[in-house]
């Protein structure tokens, strides 16, 4: 239990749940200097026909959209988990993470 209250007081730390709900997605997406590098990353997984790749980086991208939401900043009520809201997201969480690791594992190219 000391490895995880050591990794909590470093994620708490650092503050990257405030990072990544104040991310300026307009600005990121017009700064050359991300966009420029990521089309050519997907450019170059769509010539080289790597759909796991991009289906991956398709489901990061939803993950991190989905925490930007209205509705994920109100799963927790008054500090507490609002359990009719978490269950749809756990499974949701579930199917795609199952998918990905079928992706990755479960089948040969």
């Amino acid at each position: 239990m000391v490895i995880f209250t050591k990794v909590a007081n470093w994620f708490e730390s650092t503050h990257i749940d405030g990072q990544l709900r104040d991310v300026d997605y307009m600005g990121l997406f017009t700064n050359p200097w991300f966009i420029v590098p990521f089309g050519i990353a997907v450019a170059y997984m769509l010539y080289k026909q790597k759909w796991t790749a991009i289906i991956v980086t398709g489901a990061g991208f939803g993950a991190w959209y989905f925490s930007g939401t209205n509705y994920a900043n109100s799963l927790l009520v008054n500090g507490e988990i609002d359990i009719n809201k978490i269950l749809p997201v756990m499974f949701g969480g579930a199917v795609v993470l199952g998918f990905v690791i079928y992706l990755l594992f479960g089948r040969s190219d």
